[in-house]
């Protein structure tokens, strides 16, 4: 794309997009380059649409992915290139919702002592433990964390805000005896073995998920993302209003919170975070 490339970069930081979308919206254009051979200034309507068929019919993609790659295209030519295309201006159909496989509290339990060593566990219950994305906690620092306080300040995520969140009293014990053994050689809480200035790599965390579940003998579908999934469920049942929940997940709507009303059981409990309640086994032996 050359020149178009830099241009459409340009006009997505000026309207302040995050990293992902840059990198999917340029994604979308550079397949739609691909398929045809051709600039995708040249390409019709007609061409466009065909494309779209191609993704939902050939290749199967989700409703989902095909709407994101939808909307990279408007946005290049409607943006960029300032040249509308009516093949573009119909959204793809949504897929039906579907609600999530909820780990329970004996899943988790399972999940994190199913790790092999003290970092990944660590890193399994901070997620948990305080609902976080996987973009938020390869980008947690040791200064986002209130120990007086037992907060995790969660800063620019999803959506640009800023948040806190439950910073779990084992996941403090945990951290101390961690960085006991390991010291701190950077910033981030879970920096890069070979290169501490610089966070984790986001598909580590997903194959320590994907390993850890697979010894733990659990079939529920879903990757890491499950565990915040997790943390708001346990939430609600534990008795914690759904407003409270809302500002912990860092959820826009309402709305969004409530759909967790569709897959937990009895309210009950005190507002603390779950892994509190959860009965662990001693520290495992160190190891890099």
């Amino acid at each position: 794309m050359g020149k178009l490339r830099e241009q459409m970069v340009r006009e997505m930081r000026v309207r302040d997009f995050s990293l992902r979308t840059i990198e999917a919206y340029v994604a979308a254009v550079r397949g739609v380059t691909a398929h045809y051979g051709r600039a995708p200034d040249t390409l019709t309507d007609e061409e466009i649409h065909a494309y779209l068929i191609h993704l939902r019919e050939q290749r199967k993609l989700s409703a989902s992915t095909c709407q994101q790659i939808r909307c990279g295209l408007k946005f290049f030519y409607d943006v960029t290139l300032r040249r509308p295309r009516a093949a573009l201006s119909v959204p793809v159909a949504r897929q039906p919702q579907k609600l999530p496989e909820i780990l329970s509290r004996q899943e988790v339990t399972r999940l994190i002592e199913s790790t092999r060593t003290l970092r990944y566990r660590l890193l399994l219950m901070a997620t948990y433990g305080g609902g976080l994305r996987l973009s938020e906690v390869i980008h947690l620092r040791h200064g986002d964390l209130d120990r007086e306080r037992r907060l995790i300040r969660i800063e620019q995520g999803k959506g640009k805000k800023d948040r806190y969140t439950l910073l779990p009293a084992r996941v403090i014990h945990e951290l101390d005896h961690y960085v006991g053994v390991y010291g701190r050689p950077g910033p981030w809480v879970f920096g890069r073995t070979t290169a501490p200035e610089h966070p984790l790599d986001p598909s580590t965390p997903q194959k320590v998920y994907y390993a850890a579940k697979l010894r733990a003998g659990i079939e529920k579908q879903g990757g890491i993302h499950a565990l915040r999934h997790a943390f708001a469920t346990h939430l609600l049942e534990a008795g914690t209003d759904l407003p409270t929940i809302q500002r912990l997940m860092g959820h826009g709507s309402i709305t969004t919170t409530m759909r967790y009303l569709h897959v937990t059981g009895q309210l009950i409990g005190q507002s603390i975070s779950p892994l509190d309640q959860l009965v662990l086994s001693d520290l495992p032996p160190a190891a890099p």
